[in-house]
C-alpha cells in the first residue's frame, strides 16, 4: 500500500506534467506552470486522501472490547455504549465522505472522458468560420448553427440508408446462424465437434487485412462485388465465430432434460429449437445484436473495399466528407454525431440487458 508521502509526490508529478503541457500549449512559461501544478497536485492529492486514510485508521476500532471490559457496572456499560455509538457514527460519517469522494472522482473522470464528445458537438453547432478556428476549439458557439446538420443529413442520407440495410440484415442473419450453431454445439453430440468449435473460434483472431485480397477476389468471382449483398455476406461470415461462442456458452446452461423431454414428446431438431430454446434466448440475442450492430455499423475497411459509390455505408461517406484541403469542420462533426446516434440508441435501449446476457452461462449454479 502506498504511503501518504508517496501519494503526495505522485500528485505533484502528475500536476507538474499536466500544467507544463497546458502552459506550453498556451504559450506561457512552462516552468512556472510546472511549479504551480506540482503544488496544487500535491495539496489536492493529500486532501483527497484524508477521508480515505481516516477511514482506514478508524474502521478497525474495536466496538465489543470496551463493552466487555466495562460490564462490571451499569455506569461503565452506559459509557461503553456511548463510545460504541460515537465510534459507529464517526465510521458512518467517514464512509459517507469516502463515498462522496469516490463519486466525485468518477464524475471527474467521466467528464474527462467525454471531452471529445464535447468538442464534436460544439464544433458541429458552429459556423464554418468559427469551426475553422482551431485555437478556439474549446469555445462554445456564438450561436447555434443547425444548418450543419441539415447539410450533413442531405449529403449522408442515402449512405445512412445503406448502413441500416447492411447492419440490420447482417446482424439478424449472423445472430440466427450463431444461435443455431450454439444449439448444435451445446446440445448435440457428433463426431468432430471438439475440432470444429475451436476452428470456428480461430476465425475471431484472423485480422481483416490478412484476408482482404482473397475476400475481394472471391466476392468479385461470385458477381457480388460493389454490392451491399457481398458486404453483408462478409460481415455474416466474420461474425459467426463470436455469435457462436456467445450462444454456445449460453445454451450450455439450459438443462438437457428439457431437450430430452421435447424429443420424447416427438419434437424434432428444429421444433426443439423453436419451442424450447428460442424463447429462452432473449439475453443471448441482446448481447449479439449490440455487439454485431456496433461492429458492423462502425466498420470501415470492408466497407471501403467491397462497395462502390452507390452502396457505400456511412463510415466511407463520412471519411470522404472530411477529405480535401479546405475542410469545413462543422460538417464532418455534424456527420459524426448523426453516424453515432444509431449505436447510441441501441445501447440506451438494450444496454441494461448486455452484461446480464454476456455473463449468462459463465457461472455454474
Amino acid at each position: 500500500m502506498f504511503t501518504i508521502p508517496n501519494w503526495i509526490i505522485f500528485g505533484a508529478l502528475i500536476g507538474s506534467l499536466g500544467t507544463y503541457m497546458l502552459y506550453d500549449h498556451k504559450g506561457h512559461n512552462g516552468n512556472q506552470g510546472a511549479l504551480l501544478g506540482g503544488v496544487v497536485g500535491a495539496v489536492g492529492n493529500l486532501l483527497l486522501l484524508v477521508p480515505l486514510w481516516a477511514y482506514i485508521v478508524l474502521r478497525d476500532v474495536p466496538f465489543s472490547e470496551p463493552v466487555l471490559a466495562a460490564a462490571s457496572s451499569a455506569q461503565a456499560d452506559y459509557h461503553a455504549a456511548s463510545r460504541v455509538e460515537t465510534a459507529r457514527a464517526q465510521s458512518e460519517t467517514l464512509r459517507l465522505v469516502l463515498r462522496v469522494a469516490i463519486y466525485a472522482f468518477l464524475i471527474l473522470m467521466a467528464l474527462f472522458y467525454l471531452m471529445p464528445v464535447y468538442t464534436v458537438v460544439t464544433t458541429s453547432l458552429k459556423t464554418p468560420d468559427e469551426a475553422g478556428q482551431l485555437n478556439q476549439v474549446w469555445d462554445l458557439p456564438s450561436s447555434l448553427n443547425w444548418q450543419s446538420y441539415k447539410t450533413a443529413f442531405d449529403m449522408l442520407g442515402p449512405k445512412i440508408r445503406n448502413s441500416f440495410l447492411l447492419t440490420i440484415n447482417a446482424t439478424v442473419i449472423s445472430a440466427v446462424m450463431g444461435s443455431l450453431n450454439g444449439y448444435v454445439l451445446a446440445k448435440w453430440r457428433f463426431p468432430g465437434a471438439n475440432i470444429i468449435f475451436p476452428l470456428m473460434l480461430f476465425g475471431m483472431f484472423i485480422p481483416y487485412q490478412s484476408i482482404l485480397i482473397p475476400l475481394f477476389q472471391f466476392i468479385q468471382d461470385i458477381n457480388l462485388g460493389g454490392s451491399l449483398v457481398g458486404l453483408v455476406m462478409a460481415h455474416v461470415i466474420y461474425g459467426l465465430p463470436i455469435t457462436t461462442l456467445i450462444f454456445r456458452n449460453y445454451y450450455t446452461e439450459v438443462p438437457t432434460e428439457m431437450i430430452e423431454a421435447g424429443l420424447i414428446d416427438g419434437a424434432g431438431f428444429f421444433r426443439v429449437y423453436i419451442n424450447i430454446l428460442f424463447p429462452l434466448s432473449l439475453p443471448g440475442f441482446v448481447v449479439v445484436i449490440i455487439w454485431q450492430f456496433t461492429q458492423i455499423w462502425n466498420e470501415f475497411l470492408f466497407a471501403v473495399t467491397l462497395t462502390n459509390e452507390s452502396s457505400q455505408p456511412i463510415t466511407v461517406a463520412l471519411a470522404l466528407l472530411a477529405g480535401g484541403e479546405a475542410v469545413k469542420w462543422n460538417l464532418p462533426m455534424a456527420g459524426a454525431v448523426l453516424a453515432a446516434l444509431p449505436t447510441l440508441v441501441v445501447y440506451v435501449v438494450l444496454g441494461r440487458y448486455f452484461i446480464r446476457g454476456l455473463l449468462a452461462g459463465s457461472v455454474k449454479g
